[in-house]
């Protein structure tokens, strides 16, 4: 009798007849992930500067076998869809899940004038170290999307914080390597549709914090028509940077890749409508063994709608990265660049 042949790794993404287009992948994972309920308990860390960040630890393993940070995209939550599908998935395999809410995005602004933006890693380490005090005996990973993604790379390739940051395992997703590049699209044809919807959120916190501090938030950046205009009056200015050229250039993921020692899980699709595959900095992630790709060509920005048609714990990117936390906790060989199409 043929033994059947176990499968080992994530398999190939299929999007479902009908449903390939980019734009459908992203926004119907979105609005079908969107109807998950959270299940957090919530917890306020003070920060060091003064200002605070919210935790939302899902309710999941009495006796977790590792511990998973989340980090959201721009303008996203713990309660998230991903974040909340993805919470799921790790509390399936015995992985407590801790969400971090960027400072303003738990539904409370934050105390500052300065708040959260793709290169900020303090608030990461804050929660890390937290992470490490109140699970002592068990691994950390970490998961980042979008934002959370280039964030968190930001801070795995920094020299000083490369062999301290205590992880077992990491995993991106949606990543924009190149942010002036990803700036610019969204300021291009129907890709507009996101940057305005990013656009509108920013500019409601910053309409809050122009009442709380009008000399340090220019009325004039409620008048930005892009994400660039608005990074160039307030996001550089405030979190110190020239103007929105500097921050791109210091905090793009693609500068850090090179020096990222934990072994990472990059999940990414080539038709990604803010993020084209074509912008990915392949070179550099094929140079490194640790870093393990995972590039489809269908999936959009964090899509990945399967045919299943239900997102949640057992979707296709709830499951890859499920997996692959599941595996680098117990220690499993480091990773490789493949295509899975």
């Amino acid at each position: 009798m043929r033994r059947r042949r176990e499968r080992t790794g994530p398999q190939p993404f299929t999007a479902p007849p009908g449903l390939g287009n980019p734009h459908v992948q992203t926004v119907g994972a979105k609005l079908l992930r969107s109807r998950r309920r959270p299940s957090y308990e919530r917890v306020r860390l003070d920060t060091p500067d003064g200002d605070f960040v919210d935790l939302d630890l899902w309710c999941g393993p009495c006796e977790p076998s590792g511990v998973c940070l989340l980090l959201h995209g721009l303008e996203g939550s713990a309660g998230s869809g991903y974040m909340v599908s993805t919470s799921e998935a790790l509390s399936a395999i015995g992985v407590q899940a801790v969400a971090l809410n960027f400072r303003s995005c738990s539904g409370e602004p934050n105390r500052l004038p300065s708040s959260y933006h793709s290169g900020h890693t303090e608030d990461i380490e804050l929660v890390l170290d937290w992470m490490a005090d109140r699970y002592p005996d068990l691994p950390l990973a970490a998961v980042g999307f979008s934002l959370g993604g280039n964030a968190l790379l930001n801070l795995l390739g920094r020299a000083e914080r490369r062999t301290a940051d205590g992880l077992e395992a990491a995993v991106a997703v949606s990543v924009p390597y190149d942010l002036a590049r990803s700036a610019e699209v969204l300021d291009q044809g129907s890709i507009r549709f996101y940057g305005r919807r990013f656009l509108r959120s920013l500019k409601a916190k910053a309409l809050e914090k122009a009442t709380r501090f009008p000399e340090l938030v220019p009325t004039a950046v409620l008048r930005a028509r892009t994400l660039r205009e608005f990074d160039d009056l307030l996001t550089a200015p405030l979190h110190g940077f020239r103007d929105a050229a500097d921050y791109y250039a210091r905090c793009s993921a693609a500068r850090f890749l090179d020096s990222v020692a934990v072994p990472v899980l990059i999940v990414h699709a080539e038709d990604d409508p803010i993020v084209p595959g074509a912008a990915l900095p392949l070179a550099a992630m094929r140079r490194r063994a640790n870093l393990t790709l995972l590039l489809t060509k269908q999936g959009g920005h964090i899509g990945f709608l399967d045919r299943r048609l239900r997102p949640g714990p057992g979707g296709w990117l709830e499951q890859s990265i499920a997996g692959y936390v599941a595996g680098r906790l117990r220690d499993g060989p480091p990773g490789r660049v493949a295509r899975v199409s």
